[in-house]
């Protein structure tokens, strides 16, 4: 059977979904659950906010009849250091090689039945990795996973599976692409008691491509996990990040940077949902548009009735840097619990004409003024993401684009 499908092929009709399946033999998922994931995302709705006077995009209405599908797609440059049984390699290498420690943590924290761009990942996931770090093993050094986008769509699934008191830090940047790419992919994590892992998402994709994430992980008891994103590329981002804290003693952090400028659109949700009791989450969001860039976020919170003694926060800070750029910010709390810890605050606004008086007044260039402002008001989430390379990478670009 032929590997490649020609448009439109994702502009099927779902009676037509079986026979499309079928030609996905030879990657690692089953045809029938590609069967049912394309079922699904036929039938769900996006959960996005309509098209409306700043925003120009309709997510339910993505017109994606001119994406090329392939049944294969290039594996993502894996540079790993591992000892002690660790693993770090390509999904079709885990699903050959390693089949009961993927089975445990795929689709653990990210259903395909449930969310609409995950099914369509699901359907058609043509690539992506496996981190599996057995209990008590620190890997010290970053695990570091590099997809590349080209002219036909990809469908990364990204997934980390750390047993009891293991320790890793994973650094996923997705980048490339050309006018007209096509990026739908999963990140999930899972993590056993005391575990920590550290994940870094980075996108930095060519504009004019566009990029949708689905991103989930379920940290276990007095596990700590550390999510770090930056959207930075593509005309269209659309990621959502979702923790689901089921065990006492867990610390889950959220940490997010996007930057649109030009015509560049930018739709983040982070969901930190609290379904037991002491147990504590932050997420902190910093965001600034420019040009005719447009943005929405919207940050959830939710303490289950019984979720006593959770502690969680929720911080989010937007810039406007030009006349024409727009920013949603929407935090929202849902508490049913009495003896907790609850915070969120937003804002939204222009440079302090203050501060740069300050600095022109002692010989700094406007322009240049705005652009230390600027990176210093990012800073205290870029001190967020791994490594000091990888943050002089996230300054380099949000400098370009202050500029």
């Amino acid at each position: 059977m032929p590997s490649s499908l020609a448009a439109p092929v994702l502009g099927i009709a779902p009676e037509n979904a079986e026979a499309l399946v079928q030609r996905f033999e030879t990657s690692p998922l089953l045809r029938a659950a590609r069967s049912e994931a394309l079922a699904a995302y036929f039938a769900l709705a996006s959960g996005r906010a309509p098209a409306g006077r700043y925003w120009k995009i309709d997510l339910d209405a993505l017109d994606l009849s001119r994406v090329e599908v392939r049944a294969e797609a290039a594996p993502p440059r894996i540079a790993a250091t591992l000892s002690r049984g660790a693993i770090a390699c390509d999904l079709p290498t885990a699903q050959r090689v390693h089949p009961q420690l993927l089975e445990r943590a795929l689709g653990t924290a990210v259903s395909a039945r449930t969310r609409k761009f995950a099914s369509l990942a699901t359907a058609f996931g043509n690539t992506g990795a496996f981190v599996y770090v057995p209990a008590g093993v620190s890997v010290d050094d970053p695990i570091e996973i590099a997809y590349a986008a080209g002219e036909t769509a990809l469908f990364p699934h990204t997934i980390v599976l750390a047993e009891a008191d293991a320790r890793c830090t994973v650094i996923c940047t997705l980048e490339g692409g050309t006018e007209g790419s096509f990026v739908c992919g999963i990140d999930e994590i899972v993590t056993g008691e005391r575990a920590s892992v550290s994940f870094a998402s980075v996108q930095t994709l060519a504009l004019g491509a566009r990029s949708i994430f689905t991103r989930a992980a379920r940290p276990g008891k007095d596990a700590h996990l550390a999510w770090a994103i930056a959207e930075l590329g593509a005309d269209l981002c659309a990621s959502a990040v979702e923790i689901e804290i089921e065990q006492t003693g867990a610390d889950a952090q959220i940490a997010a940077i996007f930057c649109p400028s030009g015509d560049q659109h930018v739709d983040l949700v982070t969901t930190v949902d609290h379904k037991v009791g002491q147990a504590r989450s932050e997420t902190i969001v910093r965001s600034a548009a420019t040009g005719r860039g447009q943005a929405r976020y919207l940050g959830n919170i939710s303490i289950a009735a019984h979720a006593q003694g959770s502690d969680a926060s929720l911080r989010d800070d937007a810039l406007l840097l030009s006349k024409k750029a727009h920013v949603d910010s929407v935090p929202a709390l849902e508490i049913a619990a009495n003896d907790v810890k609850a915070y969120h605050g937003a804002t939204v606004g222009a440079l302090d004409e203050e501060q740069i008086f300050y600095m022109t007044s002692r010989g700094i260039e406007r322009d240049e003024a705005e652009r230390m402002i600027v990176l210093g008001f990012f800073e205290p989430v870029i001190d967020r993401f791994p490594t000091r390379e990888l943050r002089e990478r996230i300054r380099a670009a949000l400098q370009a684009k202050a500029g």
